[in-house]
This record gives structure tokens, sequence and C-alpha cells, in this order.
């Protein structure tokens, strides 16, 4: 069977994970387990990373760390994004290099299959599809993120006065495990984009990787060397999206 990373979680130890530049120009950066109280610095740091992490589509397959270190990412993330009821429901494929090719050969055998039936038209897939899935071929890997229905139901029943909120909490600490992986990954020197080919893809990857059959797929993050530069962020005011009272 092929080589591949399920995580949830895959080591106890807890460490602290040093990161390289979000470019080559910048000085590096570190995140720490420390109880020491929050320097405006340090919050300014955060802010910066969230700034970093952009949607990235030509990618390439230099890697500019070590794969033990993408694993240790992936363990950070595992081990430090919240759950509601500490629930712990989300599951993480990473596969790296030739398993992250492959991956991308079965999703473009799959709309062959659809360009075949007449479901997806031919010059939409020579145009636009094929050259989009050939590129995110071309990176280095991709970590698929799952919830596992059967533990989140064992809280349901738990908690019945909540049984009706644990898969929409089990969603936003998916959400959380996405964006904390996509903004770290940047700031190592990858880019990143999310894709969303479930549910076409999860028969065919849950056979190819040995995946349970009833974890439901959620979302695919592929990273890569940043190949090209992300398209203009146009934002909405802010004062139509937050509201503040109380402020001194």
């Amino acid at each position: 069977m092929a080589s591949w990373r399920l995580l949830r979680p895959f080591s106890s130890r807890l460490f602290s994970l040093p990161m390289s530049p979000i470019r080559p120009s910048q000085p590096a950066r570190a995140f720490t387990r420390t109880n020491i109280t929050p320097s405006p610095t340090k919050t300014d740091t955060f802010v910066e990373l969230a700034q970093a992490r952009r949607t990235i589509y030509k990618l390439g397959n230099d890697s500019p760390v070590p794969d033990s270190k993408i694993e240790d990412l992936v363990h950070a993330a595992i081990l430090n994004v919240p759950s509601a009821f500490n629930t712990q429901s989300t599951r993480l494929l990473v596969l790296l290099h030739g398993e992250h090719e492959r991956l991308w050969d079965v999703v473009i055998q799959i709309f062959e299959g659809l360009v075949n039936s007449g479901a997806v038209p031919e010059t939409t897939w020579r145009n636009q599809t094929l050259p989009k899935l050939l590129g995110i071929k071309g990176g280095v890997g991709t970590i698929l993120f799952y919830e596992d229905p059967a533990h989140i139901q064992l809280f349901s029943k738990k908690f019945a006065l909540y049984k009706d909120h644990f898969e929409p909490w089990a969603g936003h600490s998916n959400a959380m495990h996405q964006y904390f992986l996509w903004t770290a990954l940047e700031s190592l020197g990858f880019g990143a984009n999310l894709q969303h080919y479930n549910p076409l893809i999860d028969a065919p990857v849950a056979k190819q990787w040995d995946i349970p059959s009833d974890w439901k797929l959620v979302a695919q993050l592929v990273f890569g060397s940043p190949e090209g530069s992300p398209n203009e962020k146009t934002q909405k005011p802010i004062a139509d999206r937050v509201k503040i009272y109380g402020k001194l």
C-alpha cells in the first residue's frame, strides 16, 4: 500500500515549531508555547502571517523545507487547533511528492470519464479543467481534510441538548485546521490553494489510501513552491461587516 500520513493525533509531544520566512527578504519567525504575555510585536507577526496567506494557483515541486518539517507542522495543527467539547473529530491525510501526483492522476481520470459521458463539455475540459488539474499536480503535496461522523455521533448522543450542533461545530474546527495549515505553510515559503473536489473523488481516494468509507471529505489543501502571484483581492467596507460597542 502506498505510504501516507493519517493523523489524529499522531504524536502527543508538544514542541516549539520554528517558522522560516514568509518571503526571503523577511526575518525568520518562530511560534512558541510559552506563558509569556502576548506583546504587540507577536500580535503584529500573527497579523502579518494572516495577510500573507493568499491563494496561489501556479505551483512548482520545489520545497523550501524537508518533509519532516511539514510533518511537524501537521502535528502542531492536530494537537493545538481547538474543537467544541474537545471532540477532536478532524482527520488528516497528507500526500507528498509521488503520492500527491497519484491523487491528482485519480482526479484527472474521474474527469476524463465525465467528459466521455458528456457530463463535462470537451472544450471546458481541455481549456479550463485539465490545465488547472495539471497545475495542481505540479505541486509538492496535498493535505486532505476529513471529518469522522461516527465520532461526532458519540458526542451528539452524550450531550443530547446540543445534538444538532455537533456537526456544524465540527465544521468550524475543520476550517480552523485548514486555516492554520494554509497560513503556516505560507510562513514556510510555500504557496497554496484550497480545493473541493469532493464528493467526486471520495470513493476512489478512500480505496487507494485505505480511508474508512464513512469519513466525510471536506477539502483539499494543495501546496508547492509559489510560481505565480495571487490575484488582486477586493475587500468590502469594514463598516458593513463589523460592529463594535463599548469601545473606550
